[in-house]
């Protein structure tokens, strides 16, 4: 969907039925599930607001497996216009909320798209308590019981081992 920057009213636009943007994304796994968006003109600007809600395939950092992670997008960023003639822009500290929109349109799944990615977690967990794998044989041990021997010491450090054993006497 594409919104025409000089059509908005004062009031705005609000946008709140997410099946208005299926395929919004680039990522045909990637689900919108819900939306509160609203658009507001500030002069030649456009505060855009509210929350995106969309399910996303993601892999956990601890155990590599993959799952359905719900990803909630508090949005606050302001569309200005492009400057004319400029492929790149350099934003400065107070500028990391803000974003262009080019020829007086502004697309919408774009905004989806970018807001949902940068909500994105960093470390995903699969669960709060995953025991992730294991260091010696590469198992899940959310799946399976581990027997392996947890504090091997690497045979180039054992010497180290020894030093630290003779001045705890």
């Amino acid at each position: 969907m594409i919104i025409k920057v000089s059509e908005l009213s004062e009031e705005g636009l609000s946008l709140d039925d997410p099946t208005q943007f299926q395929g919004a994304f680039a990522d045909p796994s990637w689900l919108l599930e819900g939306l509160s968006l609203h658009f507001e003109p500030d002069g030649s600007d456009v505060l855009v607001t509210g929350e995106i809600q969309a399910r996303v395939p993601l892999t956990c950092s601890r155990c590599l497996e993959s799952f359905p992670g719900l990803i909630r997008a508090a949005v606050d960023v302001t569309f200005s216009p492009r400057p004319a003639g400029a492929d790149s822009v350099e934003l400065g500290r107070d500028d990391l909320d803000v974003d262009f929109y080019v020829n007086d349109q502004l697309d919408v799944s774009r905004v989806l798209e970018t807001e949902t990615s940068l909500a994105l977690p960093m470390k995903p967990l699969c669960r709060d308590d995953c025991r992730g794998i294991c260091t010696v044989c590469g198992g899940n041990r959310n799946l399976v019981t581990c027997t392996c021997e947890e504090n091997r010491v690497d045979p180039r450090l054992a010497v180290l081992r020894d030093l630290s054993g003779r001045h705890a006497r």
